[in-house]
């Protein structure tokens, strides 16, 4: 009688166990039937690393997570086009505002206007709502601080670094996109001709022309160069890693790679609603301090922000004139600073 008890209390604790196993089982192919309520995926042009922070981020705050593809600027494009008539596509682009325009001009965003990215700046974001900005990364000079010592008047303007005797440090045009851009908005801004002339006084000062954006910053802070021309966001992870380095933001304007998100045409209505959700999420201070965690400095383009308010520099003068030039002019512009300016002395 024990022994038929105790049979028949296994045999229910089997079928306790076997029911309870189909049933979570059906709940997992539930959810793998309807990934749109769980999971919506992101085209980006950011490097893994850096659009990993945030979807963990994200996931973390909301329980949603971001399916990451990762993709050049001009896969991008392709990837949007092919997912237009589709309703199961990705759902929303983070890139660089060029990608951005492209990609609205060609009717492959869906107009996305909420409270929160209505408080951007309108400089950082498309008039129509196809767009917004949510972080930039001007160029600055990083100075040495030893060096800075040295000096009555420390260079803020382009036209006073291509005078200065100072050693100085630069990515290579031709290496990095960011180093480019700088390139190609003073053109925008001030012209081929003074551009060119500009560089020429920079260049005899040239220590060397870095393959990365963070070797002239690594270089000014060893006091291997003066002045570094880099990307910020390079020279405050140097700053927090206590590098003796000083940022001048230059007074007559400065290039900056704009980030920036963008709702895609052929995805679901639900993905849709997930992907506003997480545009927002990237406007708080959530998402900059979980970039700062993992050692990503950028400046967010939302000024209600704590980010935004405790940042010195928010005054920062930035170039005001559209870069517009095609791939094949910009081929030309660089290959007229190689010719001109590096390749002439």
């Amino acid at each position: 009688m024990k022994r038929s008890a105790f049979l028949a209390g296994l045999m229910a604790v089997i079928l306790m166990l076997v029911l309870g196993m189909t049933f979570y089982g059906t709940t997992r192919e539930k959810k793998a039937e309807a990934p749109g309520r769980q999971t919506f995926s992101m085209l980006t042009t950011l490097p893994v690393e850096t659009a990993s922070v945030l979807a963990r981020a994200y996931e973390a705050y909301s329980g949603l997570r971001v399916e990451i593809i990762s993709l050049s600027s001009e896969d991008v494009l392709a990837r949007l086009k092919d997912q237009a008539g589709e309703k199961d596509g990705a759902a929303i682009v983070l890139a660089d505002s060029a990608v951005l325009q492209k990609a609205a001009a060609e009717g492959y965003l869906i107009p996305y206007i909420s409270e929160t990215n209505d408080m951007v700046p309108a400089s950082f974001r498309e008039t129509e709502g196809y767009w917004t900005g949510v972080w930039y990364d001007p160029v600055v000079f990083a100075v040495n601080r030893d060096y800075m010592k040295t000096l009555q008047l420390v260079p803020d303007t382009w036209q006073e670094l291509s005078r200065t005797r100072a050693r100085i440090g630069v990515t290579d045009f031709m290496a990095a996109e960011a180093s480019a851009n700088l390139l190609y908005s003073q053109m925008a801004q001030f012209g081929d001709v003074a551009t060119l002339a500009l560089w020429r006084g920079i260049h005899p000062n040239v220590v060397q022309y870095a393959r990365y954006l963070s070797n002239p910053v690594r270089q000014a802070g060893m006091g291997e160069v003066d002045i570094a021309i880099a990307v910020e966001s390079e020279a405050l992870r140097y700053i927090h890693d206590g590098y003796p380095l000083k940022l001048v933001y230059p007074a007559d304007g400065t290039s900056a790679m704009l980030t920036g998100t963008g709702i895609a045409l052929g995805s679901s209505a639900q993905d849709r609603a997930n992907a506003e959700a997480f545009a927002d999420w990237l406007l708080t201070d959530d998402a900059q301090m979980a970039l700062q965690g993992q050692n990503f400095y950028f400046l967010t383009t939302n000024p209600d922000t704590m980010a935004y308010k405790a940042f010195p520099g928010k005054n920062i003068v930035l170039f005001n004139q559209q870069v517009y030039f095609t791939k094949e002019q910009k081929k030309a512009l660089l290959d007229r600073w190689v010719r001109e300016v590096r390749l002439a002395s």
